[in-house]
């Protein structure tokens, strides 16, 4: 079960043991993870200070992220 913020829509990692998000203090919601369809190659996800899981790096080596 992965956990998910209600408002800014972040992803938790398993480690984290925050109540509230703790990017936006919004509320945490529990979520099915999704079923792995085939391994991703590359490097395995990170995860931020705050237990925020990281969007996977670009190829070029940046980090996709929402304009």
């Amino acid at each position: 079960m992965e956990r998910i913020c209600t408002q800014c829509h972040a992803i938790l990692g398993a480690t984290s043991e925050a109540i509230v998000c703790p990017a936006c203090q919004g509320k945490l919601i529990e979520g099915s993870a999704l079923p792995p369809s085939e391994p991703l190659a590359g490097p395995p996800t990170e995860v931020d200070h705050r237990g925020i899981l990281l969007p996977r790096r670009h190829a070029l080596g940046g980090i996709i992220s929402p304009q």
